[in-house]
């Protein structure tokens, strides 16, 4: 069974303002130093942290890994009156977030100049195993023409500067500043893949590999597909079922898409990040306009096969009927908000981590294996 892995990005944010704080001294060196079954790392931002899975099989084992991951980094939050808030954006923001130590974000940081002040922002990202090099480029280019609607189900930063910047994801609006993001063209094989790659590091547009800001790229590190479109999650069952689409999709190969072209996937991304499922998309597979919905199900029809296969049908049609009653994650902060201001967005976002007892944090766990 195709494997996978799923990254989380959270900002820690005031329980009162929210808005972005730096934890005390050595909290952060110490969640990251723990072995537990996935591993904590530190992010870009002094205000931020990632959680990764290790290689996964099944939904089930996906969902126990991040509900432990996500406990274990509430749990040190709230030693400091602090949420680990699954948000692609925060709330508000005093724009002081510092650059965490080390030499690659330091050479990130010379890169963005003045834009690493307003580049608050947490992503999802999903590694889908093909262990195969031009099979990891045809899968690439499949799922090209699916990253409008993957954004347009899982926009999830709706507020920017303590107002709604009228927008499902404005995390998606703050990386298009950035060079090599949003869609990648489509590339004719791994060799036109890499000299892609190397034009834009001669270019001086990106410092390396890891810094492509596209929605989806092969990853530098593991023999992977990495779908980067997603925002982060508000909950544990919101990042699995963003994560078996993007295997469900790398896995279909029978797909026939139309030729839409890279500017009509991001005028997509753009509706999609303005509008979340109430935008109008380009289908890939017919290159017409469509509402979110009927291209959402067009794609489900497509990879229903995969879904099958791998057993996941049920949790997907399960997300998307969650989808439809309860809206977006976009959709639900804003409910939270009007109902009960940023009290009750700050309740909506500390159930995303929740703290369980300090005994569960400490228990032994196996050192974890390598990401896929």
């Amino acid at each position: 069974m195709t494997r996978f892995g799923i990254e989380e990005e959270f900002l820690f944010l005031d329980e009162h303002s929210l808005v972005p704080v730096t934890l005390a001294a050595g909290t952060r060196e110490r969640i990251t130093r723990l072995r537990t079954g996935g591993e904590v790392t530190k992010e870009y931002l002094t205000s931020q942290i990632e959680c990764l899975t290790e290689p996964v099989s099944t939904a089930d084992d996906a969902d126990a890994q991040l509900r432990h991951l996500r406990g274990l980094i509430g749990w040190h939050a709230r030693e400091q009156q602090a949420i680990a808030a699954g948000t692609g954006t925060p709330f508000a923001t005093t724009r002081s977030s510092a650059v965490s130590p080390s030499p690659h974000y330091d050479d990130v940081s010379a890169q963005l100049g003045h834009l690493t002040r307003d580049h608050e922002v947490n992503g999802l990202h999903v590694h889908v195993e093909v262990t195969d090099d031009e099979e990891r480029v045809r899968a690439l280019n499949r799922v090209r023409g699916w990253l409008p609607v993957l954004l347009a189900l899982t926009g999830n930063s709706p507020y920017v500067s303590g107002r709604d910047s009228g927008f499902a994801s404005w995390r998606s609006i703050l990386i298009r500043r950035l060079p090599a993001s949003w869609s990648p063209p489509r590339f004719h094989d791994f060799d036109d893949y890499r000299a892609g790659v190397r034009r834009l590091i001669d270019l001086h547009a990106v410092t390396d590999a890891a810094s492509l800001a596209w929605a989806a790229r092969i990853s530098e590190r593991y023999p992977t597909v990495e779908v980067r479109v997603f925002d982060a999650q508000l909950t544990p069952e919101d990042s699995v079922f963003a994560a078996l689409l993007s295997r469900a999709i790398v896995r279909t190969d029978d797909q026939r898409q139309a030729d839409i072209g890279v500017d009509g996937i991001d005028a997509s991304l753009w509706t999609a990040a303005r509008r979340g499922m109430g935008a109008r998309l380009i289908d890939p597979t017919t290159g017409e306009v469509d509402d979110a919905w009927a291209v959402a199900e067009r794609m489900l029809a497509i990879i229903g096969p995969a879904l099958r296969e791998l057993d996941d049908e049920e949790r997907i049609r399960d997300g998307v009927e969650r989808l439809r009653v309860h809206g977006t994650g976009a959709a639900r902060q804003r409910r939270a908000h009007d109902e009960d201001g940023t009290h009750g967005l700050a309740e909506l976002l500390l159930a995303g981590t929740p703290t369980p007892s300090p005994a569960a944090q400490t228990t032994p766990r196996p050192e974890p294996a390598p990401a896929p």
